[in-house]
């Protein structure tokens, strides 16, 4: 059954590493490896919530987004978007960044390296905000309990991830961002670099939210509507059928999805280039940080909380 299932997904992930030996080798190999595990990783709850929306939406609005949105979602925000972001970085057109990644490697990683503080600023701060809205919100299920209980009651507190992000970039730009790391060694005063940036990080973070809660509100208002105008058909002798969203409401739900999808986008974008700045394979402001350490951090994390699930079920399955 797994296979069935997955079974495109497994071909598809073979030829991605064998497409990273044939591009640079052994070493793309495991750059290729590590970001196949980082981009599962951060699209698992992509995909929950995803298909939590979708059963709400008709067939005709599933496909659009299962066809349209998807490509949307991978060749705007994984092909794209990356080069957008080195091409501003670096002040590049978006066809020179493509050009220089292909056929001057070398000249591309000094133009990214040189441009890193603005990128990690940038994707820091959205990553920031939230590592800092999931961490002082309160759950109903808590993994760690003493950590998470004193944390949820300072999430309310009215903008305090904002205020600590703020905190945080301020500091990061008057030390590290004083003396960012450039290529050859060298050293550079980015702390103007790095402040712009990470404002630009946080500004985005916040208009994307907006737009998802705006979205979201469209969206439970009309669910209010349909939900009325069944109990209506109902009480006047029709069966009720479940609710499937067309229209304006399936519209709006297919927006909404393309903003969450975009927003979890960023962190998988921003987590590549915290592997690699090769644009193929796809607190760094001032040190290098290796991309085993940056990548199986994650990993070890998303383990440990796996086992602890595990852990969780067998304990509730033996108590009943």
């Amino acid at each position: 059954m797994l296979v069935k299932t997955f079974r495109w997904a497994f071909v598809v992930t073979a030829l991605g590493l064998a497409a990273g030996v044939l591009y640079d080798g052994w070493t793309a190999l495991g750059l290729v490896a590590i970001l196949a595990v980082l981009e599962i990783s951060l699209s698992f709850d992509n995909a929950v919530i995803n298909a939590g929306i979708l059963k709400k939406m008709n067939a005709f609005w599933q496909k659009i987004f299962l066809t349209v949105g998807i490509v949307i979602a991978v060749f705007g925000m994984r092909l794209v978007f990356p080069v957008m972001i080195v091409a501003i970085s670096a002040r590049l057109s978006p066809w020179n960044a493509v050009h220089l990644a292909l056929t001057d490697k070398n000249r591309y990683q000094e133009l990214v390296t040189d441009a890193h503080p603005s990128i990690a600023a940038f994707g820091g701060m959205f990553l920031l905000m939230i590592f800092l809205d999931f961490l002082f919100e309160d759950r109903d299920i808590k993994w760690l309990g003493w950590v998470e209980r004193p944390l949820a009651r300072l999430g309310r507190v009215d903008m305090l991830s904002v205020c600590i992000a703020l905190v945080v970039l301020l500091a990061s730009a008057t030390t590290f961002g004083a003396h960012a790391h450039q290529h050859g060694g060298t050293h550079a005063d980015k702390t103007e670099t790095v402040l712009l940036a990470g404002v630009a990080g946080l500004v985005t973070y916040l208009v994307v939210g907006g737009l998802s809660g705006f979205f979201e509100q469209r969206i439970e208002d009309e669910e209010e509507r349909e939900q009325e105008a069944e109990e209506q058909a109902e009480r006047a002798g029709g069966s009720r059928s479940p609710v499937k969203l067309a229209g304006r409401a399936a519209f709006f739900m297919f927006l909404y999805l393309e903003v969450l999808d975009a927003s979890f986008s960023f962190d998988g974008v921003i987590g590549a280039f915290a592997i690699t700045n090769d644009i193929v394979l796809m607190v760094t402001i001032q040190h290098e940080i290796n991309e085993i350490v940056t990548g199986l951090v994650g990993v070890v994390l998303i383990a440990w909380s796996f086992w602890s699930s595990v852990r969780r079920n067998r304990a509730l399955q033996s108590a009943s």
